[in-house]
């Protein structure tokens, strides 16, 4: 981080990017990183860009970045393990690039990588960060990695939370915002939302080795009138928390006829099959785009072979 830091100081314009289809923690963590450096280099040109997800239009927006934006800028990518799922391409036309990511290391891309799967969270690596080197924050700044820890971390549950998290989370909550506000825009939803969950709730299916699994057409989610990443990210926990199902994936169909999967686990690390179908992620919760549901079902057949194997 001190070369990166350097990098920071040279440059005069830097552009943030992360992966497409964003999460809580790729826009909280691209966000708070522009706040950063735009309170540290006031001076700067600093961007943020990819395409957006209605849901976390509360954390901050993104730029409006022109072609010419990029001539001999810095770049730095962040939340983003593997180098296709990264949202705007024109990543590749500035001066210099740098990763930044906690995900398992997938494949190689930047002129500096620093990749730390130790830490919940993206946001939670630039949180450390600033206060390792006492560097300036504004408030909007902290909401916004706040929003990036609290989501990958699954509300501090998941087992990447560490006494490093609280005590980081401590400081970013001295900042002046509203912890409840980014409750209710994360977790407080509309009505048809919460029927859709039921509805989702009595679809799933299980497998011979108890993993759990949801199949949702392009046709179905036009008739539940909802984005993808409602169906595809929102509803996969529908079946988490249940007796006996350690595994669970919801595949979602897109328009093109491509399937996203989305893959959790309480104890086994799926994270080798994600990657098997070129996706990525954590041991225990991980994606990939697939070809269709026919590649869906190869993959359902691998995480009910990864159960039974287990057991064996």
């Amino acid at each position: 981080m001190k070369e990166i830091f350097e990098k920071f100081k040279t440059y005069e314009t830097i552009i943030i990017h992360r992966h497409s289809r964003p999460d809580g923690d790729a826009i909280g963590s691209q966000i708070g990183l522009r706040e950063v450096l735009k309170a540290n280099f006031p001076k700067k040109n600093v961007f943020v860009t990819g395409d957006e997800n209605e849901r976390f239009k509360f954390v901050g927006r993104m730029d409006d970045v022109k072609d010419e934006d990029y001539d001999g800028a810095l770049v730095v990518v962040l939340d983003t393990a593997d180098e296709a799922l990264i949202s705007d391409n024109r990543y590749k036309n500035g001066d210099f690039l740098i990763k930044i990511d906690h995900h398992l290391q997938r494949c190689s891309f930047g002129d500096i990588e620093y990749v730390d799967s130790s830490f919940e969270s993206c946001a939670g690596m630039i949180s450390n960060f600033i206060f390792k080197n006492d560097l300036l924050l504004t408030d909007a700044g902290a909401k916004a990695l706040y929003t990036g820890v609290v989501t990958d971390s699954g509300r501090f549950r998941y087992d990447s939370v560490t006494s490093r998290t609280f005590e980081d989370v401590a400081k970013l909550v001295k900042f002046n915002f509203s912890i409840s506000d980014i409750y209710k825009n994360l977790y407080i939803e509309d009505l048809k939302i919460v029927i859709l969950r039921a509805k989702f709730t009595l679809k799933f299916r299980l497998t011979k080795n108890q993993v759990a699994y949801i199949k949702t057409t392009a046709e179905e989610i036009k008739e539940y009138d909802v984005d993808t990443f409602t169906v595809s990210r929102g509803m996969v926990n529908v079946m988490s928390g249940i007796k006996g199902v350690d595994i669970w994936v919801n595949f979602t169909e897109e328009e093109n006829n491509t399937v996203i999967a989305e893959i959790r686990s309480s104890k086994y690390n799926i994270n080798e099959i994600a990657t098997k179908y070129g996706g990525g992620g954590h041991q225990l919760a991980s994606g990939a785009t697939l070809k269709d549901f026919e590649e869906a079902d190869r993959m359902l057949e691998d995480l009910n072979n990864l159960v039974k194997g287990c057991e064996l």
